[in-house]
């Protein structure tokens, strides 16, 4: 049996044609069950009863079960979703005015060992599957009922392009107009700046995150060790290149951590290496954890920093830390997994 979450249209055309069934039969399906949310074949009258019975043989259309809810007193849910080996994967939906926002894991645990990071002390485990991906959304369709996630980021756990086969394959399942349909300019994918899968990617998408979270080579490495294959000067002729594309939006991610990278003379760096760059710069506190030794910055400091980037003419936003009191927000997903508390710097 086919996990058909697993499965692009052209991938069940083929699998309905095999057995020698008309091809439009995947479009029916793909239109059940990812449009109007119906998964038990049973229901789905326009096709023969025969016909049902032998999807419901061939195919596994169940969602993932929604093994525990967080709900934050910002209105921000955290999922836990079991994956396909009993593990857990973590999702987190985002409510804001107009909009429903879900944030994705496509690892479960992180190989890139981002300092400021929780997923990232876990190690890598393993990457999740297209399905496992997709069953994110499915799990939190379901729960959602009437209302729509309009927004998928790729900002859960792990990194999505180090899964970069799986990625792609995942957005043509999410991208496809008879399925979710979601379009280019709501999906974004992050990344610590894996080059190589992003020129692969860039083409896919139109959002690319980028954590770049200084402006120079020491401390980003400190930070990030990817930062010895791909160095900050590699990072910004990459976005350079698309410098005259309209269609892809780059935005650069800068966690602001207390006493490291918060002062002004880091946000003159910053300026000084992102002047003539098309982007966009999310400024994000450091959201503190017991398994991380950094600490939040000052008010103070955050405000001074993104003034001095605003009056330079930079799209510079400090975004709100969501989901904070539940281990939901940027950086604080995967804490299940260390178990005792450790204190690490």
């Amino acid at each position: 049996m086919q996990n058909f979450f697993e499965l692009t249209l052209h991938q069940l055309e083929n699998a309905i044609g095999a057995i020698g069934n008309e091809k439009f039969r995947a479009r029916q399906l793909y239109k059940w069950i990812y449009n109007k949310g119906v998964f038990d074949f049973h229901e789905m009258t326009n096709i023969s009863k025969s016909l049902r019975l032998i999807f419901k043989d061939m195919f596994c259309t169940d969602p993932p079960e929604i093994k525990d809810i967080l709900r934050s007193n910002d209105g921000t849910i955290k999922f836990g979703i079991t994956a396909s080996d009993g593990r857990t994967m973590e999702s987190v939906l985002i409510p804001e005015k107009g909009r429903n926002t879900l944030c994705l894991s496509s690892q479960i645990g992180c190989r890139m060992g981002c300092k400021f990071c929780v997923t990232g002390k876990i190690g890598f485990v393993r990457n999740l599957t297209s399905a496992e991906i997709i069953g994110q959304i499915m799990a939190v369709k379901r729960y959602l009922g009437e209302q729509k996630i309009t927004n998928i980021v790729f900002m859960g756990m792990g990194e999505p392009v180090d899964n970069l086969d799986t990625l792609l394959h995942t957005l043509e399942i999410m991208k496809n107009p008879l399925g979710l349909d979601f379009s280019h300019r709501r999906i974004t994918v992050s990344s610590v700046g894996l080059l190589e899968g992003l020129r692969t990617l860039e083409p896919k998408v139109t959002g690319l995150a980028i954590s770049l979270n200084a402006a120079d080579d020491g401390k980003r490495t400190y930070l990030m060790p990817i930062n010895r294959l791909y160095p900050i000067r590699d990072i910004i002729g990459f976005v350079r290149e698309f410098r005259g594309s309209k269609r892809v939006r780059i935005t650069f991610e800068y966690v602001l951590i207390k006493g490291f990278n918060d002062s002004l003379d880091d946000a003159q760096q910053l300026a000084q290496l992102l002047t003539g760059v098309k982007c966009k710069i999310n400024l994000i506190p450091f959201n503190e954890s017991p398994y991380v030794a950094f600490k939040t910055p000052d008010t103070k400091a955050v405000n001074q920093f993104h003034d001095y980037l605003l009056q330079r003419h930079f799209t510079a936003i400090v975004r709100d830390s969501r989901g904070q009191d539940i281990g939901a927000a940027c950086g604080q997903l995967g804490a299940r997994y260390l178990g005792t508390v450790q204190e690490i710097s």
